[in-house]
């Protein structure tokens, strides 16, 4: 599996498309269709039938996914979108690095 620049958790900026400038934390990761779900952005209506869940039935609103190539890390440190390179620590693993300011974003 390839190493993606985002991961479940990130703060992400949208940087095209409708909702560009917005910020939100990443909810869902789609690797196979290399999209990815945020927090309060592109929001959809979806015509909700009653369901055994979710008695009432409705208009409900939710995120719909966007491309992966639409979103940026935002940088922890200078609070920017950034690219996202990978770098090898010192005990062999692999961890993604912000461009920007040089910081590593994985928690190890």
């Amino acid at each position: 599996m390839a190493m993606r620049h985002v991961r479940k958790g990130d703060t992400v900026m949208v940087v095209a498309g409708k909702d560009r400038g917005k910020r939100g934390k990443v909810l869902r990761v789609v690797p196979e269709k290399g999209r990815v779900i945020v927090e309060r952005v592109n929001m959809i209506k979806k015509h909700q039938r009653p369901t055994q869940k979710l008695r009432q039935g409705g208009i409900i609103e939710r995120e719909g996914a966007i491309h992966l190539s639409n979103v940026m890390l935002v940088d922890p440190q200078s609070d920017k979108p950034t690219r996202v390179g990978v770098r090898e620590l010192a005990d062999g693993k692999k961890a993604r690095v912000a461009r920007r300011s040089g910081e590593i974003m994985d928690k190890a």
